[in-house]
């Protein structure tokens, strides 16, 4: 157990802070996205790490970090190695911490909201997409969609 000085603060003790971790918000993100992907509940994934569906979705949110030896474990129960958490993630996280301004929303309620990759619409989307049998037909649906979403954005010329 560590002293506690008088001033009530634990030596070496990290202070607190009101919002989570870019990092962790992030990796945590990826954990869902992964999740969701597979099928499998929140419940599933806890009592494959002995857990409660409570703590996924702390460690989901980025309320709570997740542990090296915990983020290896869910690697393996999700099927992915461990750089799947930290891809797409900004190369300074630090720099990306967000700081609302009086009047915005509340970063911990907006941020992953945000990601349309987080959409139950897109996860269901890449879920019926992987179940069509035919890689042809899947890469005719993938430029289908890509040519869609082109008309749908006019391009800028320079």
């Amino acid at each position: 157990m560590q002293a506690t000085p008088r001033d009530g603060k634990r030596r070496g003790a990290r202070p607190k802070i009101d919002q989570p971790s870019p990092v962790d918000v992030h990796v945590g993100a990826r954990v869902r996205l992964r999740r969701t992907l597979l099928g499998m509940s929140q419940e599933k994934l806890g009592n494959a790490v002995g857990l409660t569906f409570q703590q996924i979705q702390k460690y989901e949110r980025g309320a709570n970090r997740i542990g090296a030896s915990r983020l290896f474990e869910m690697s393996r129960i999700l099927e992915v190695p461990i750089q799947f958490f930290f891809d797409e993630m900004a190369s300074e996280p630090a720099a990306a911490r967000y700081e609302p301004a009086i009047g915005e929303i509340d970063h911990k309620s907006e941020l992953p909201e945000q990601d349309p990759i987080m959409k139950r619409e897109t996860l269901e989307l890449v879920r019926a997409y992987y179940r069509i049998p035919e890689p042809q037909i899947r890469r005719r649906l993938f430029d289908l969609a890509k040519a869609l979403a082109n008309l749908a954005s006019p391009r800028k010329l320079p």
